[in-house]
């Protein structure tokens, strides 16, 4: 997995399928995915999505947070802040699926 992508490929993206893409890295990692970690992961490859207007250096995990609850009710993704959090089974398939989309430059827009 690449360590950023170019922000003109996911700046119209939703930032749930950016969330997909992130976790998906880090379970592929075998990484144990804590909330502060997927911030890091998420901040890292898409910088210009999960940071502060005001502070673009640093992560807002607001826009984490407020998302991944989202993704939960959907159920994508299991787990939560408090421990660790996991893709299920569709949330696997529409990480790679968002995944080749991103590749292809025709992820959906907002």
């Amino acid at each position: 997995m690449q360590r950023s992508w170019p922000e003109e490929i996911y700046q119209k993206a939703k930032i749930t399928n950016l969330i997909l893409i992130s976790l998906y890295a880090l379970e592929n990692s075998g990484q144990k995915i804590t909330f502060e970690r997927l911030l890091k992961e998420c901040f890292n490859l898409f910088p210009q999505k999960f940071n502060f207007s005001k502070y673009s250096d640093w992560p807002d995990a607001r826009k984490l947070d407020r998302t991944l609850r989202s993704l939960r009710k959907k159920k994508l993704v299991l787990g939560n802040p408090k421990e660790n959090f996991s893709l299920t089974k569709e949330g696997q398939k529409e990480a790679l699926e968002v995944m080749n989309l991103l590749k292809q430059r025709k992820l959906k827009l907002k």
